[in-house]
């Protein structure tokens, strides 16, 4: 069995007490971690500060790095996607598609790297002041700290360092606990492409012991986090005036009209509410159907999920694989249960074994009821009917999350009112809550978190805007401030 320990570094420290790291459908250790203590965490964030004072790569020195990662996360796909097969418990596709748009993410930073440009300040417009030129420039801001969640351990790392890298930024990263290993094979993947020593730093442990340490330390300049909205509001305030990129919790929905393509949106659905087990944060748990094909829908639905495979992710007939924890598979069955109790309808069967739920679908789901009012983040899916368009749009808003939302509709009057009208970050016509390309701005509203991913949009969030005043006749003095 494999140990990983922290990387401060180039190298791996492998001292300290260690964790076992679970094959999530086997359940039995693949590989272990050794924890971080203070110690370890206060060198992690000290290393990549004396990284980003003694080293600046310029931005074709950060284009050949990401550029050359790209080249080895290829080039290591398969060992990769073993890695988070064991400790996802996702199947094949989904964690081969998980290799394949880390690789874009690494592609795509590379390429922004040479393009963090500022602007053109007008300053001759006001009066007096032709002889001034201004521009701003993009300064990075120092350490950023990334700490990721588990349903995504490559791209979603990747889409934290590789944009801080390529904006001028070292970076100190601390995985989720169920997933660690993928998060040490990419940087292992960056040290490989050239990246300096201290550039990167990885460190092991639990949100309460290391991820309370580094908020707690103000070297560190940003914080980029995905995960739950109240481990995010515990990181603004431990950040005060320091800059965050948040991206929360999410009840995502998607409403199906009645013009729409009822087959392509069947399809989309049971794709975007099932894979990797329903634990996406844009996962469809609420689905509005008009009345009119509301029962056509359900069938579409319920017959595409009755073919759908559940069981061992390394088969590669497998569509639904296990959950992150048998803890976690079971408060979802819990929480379906109570909400047949109350009331609602189950349209396909709730079975569980271990970690492994299979695909739920269901109607009558009242309000109050946990399916409805709070994330499942599990392979759960409720329906909706309704008569209007407004009736759905209040529907999707009727919520404190505001991340993605879909609709499915033939009519672009009816797609431009949901656009303007849905209050998400993002607002997919004819595709799913869950559709998302790694080079779009992503971000959410209200309790979803703010600032954007999406390499391009991430550089920006993790550098500063400096302006640069030129007087060009330096006897004359400016306006006073």
């Amino acid at each position: 069995m494999n140990a990983f320990g922290p990387y401060l570094g180039r190298q791996q420290r492998l001292s300290g007490p260690t964790a076992p790291v679970l094959d999530k459908y086997r359940l039995e250790p693949f590989a272990a971690v050794h924890l971080a203590d203070d110690a370890t965490v206060d060198e992690a964030v000290g290393r990549a500060a004396a990284s980003f004072a003694a080293v600046s790569l310029t931005p074709p020195e950060r284009y050949e790095v990401l550029s050359r990662a790209a080249r080895l996360v290829r080039e290591r796909h398969d060992d990769l996607v073993d890695t988070m097969v064991a400790e996802t418990g996702f199947t094949l596709k989904d964690c081969a598609s998980d290799v394949s748009r880390c690789v874009q993410t690494l592609v795509t930073s590379a390429e922004e790297a040479k393009r963090l440009e500022g602007e053109m300040v007008p300053l001759a417009g006001a009066p007096g002041q032709s002889h001034r030129l201004g521009f701003t420039l993009r300064v990075p801001l120092g350490v950023v700290c990334a700490i990721t969640p588990f349903n995504s351990p490559l791209n979603t790392v990747a889409h934290k360092v590789a944009p801080a890298i390529a904006a001028g930024n070292t970076v100190v990263v601390k995985p989720s606990q169920y997933t660690p290993v993928s998060a040490a094979k990419l940087a292992e993947v960056l040290y490989d492409a050239g990246l300096p020593d201290g550039h990167l730093c990885v460190v092991f442990g639990s949100g309460e012991d290391v991820g309370s340490r580094l908020v707690a330390d103000e070297r560190i300049a940003f914080y980029a986090f995905t995960g739950s909205t109240q481990v995010g509001e515990s990181i603004q305030r431990g950040a005060g005036l320091r800059r965050t990129q948040m991206e929360l919790g999410s009840i995502a929905s998607t409403i199906v009209m009645a013009d729409a393509d009822l087959e392509l949106a069947a399809t989309k659905v049971t794709a975007a509410a099932f894979r990797k087990a329903g634990q996406v944060c844009t996962s469809v748990q609420r689905l509005f159907v008009q009345d009119a094909v509301f029962d056509e829908v359900a069938g579409l639905l319920t017959a595409r999920v009755r073919d759908l495979r559940v069981g061992d992710p390394r088969s590669p007939d497998t569509d639904v694989g296990p959950m992150i924890s048998v803890r976690e598979a079971e408060r979802v069955e819990a929480w379906v249960r109570r909400a047949v109790d109350g009331g609602a309808r189950l349209l396909t069967p709730l079975e569980r074994r271990d970690a492994v739920v299979s695909p739920v679908v269901l109607s009558d789901v009242r309000p109050d009821m946990e399916i409805h009012c709070r994330e499942v983040f599990g392979p759960v899916l409720a329906l909706y009917p309704f008569g209007t368009l407004d009736e759905a749009l209040a529907g999707v808003n009727d919520s404190p999350y505001g991340l993605s939302a879909g609709i499915f509709t033939s009519d672009i009057e009816t797609a431009f009112r949901a656009a303007r009208r849905i209050r998400t970050g993002v607002v997919q016509v004819n595709e799913t809550s869950s559709s998302r390309v790694d080079l779009m701005p992503f971000g959410g509203t209200k309790a979803s978190g703010h600032g954007k991913e999406g390499p391009r949009y991430a550089m920006r969030e993790m550098s500063e805007e400096r302006l640069v005043v030129l007087n060009l006749r330096a006897d004359e003095e400016g306006p006073g401030s």
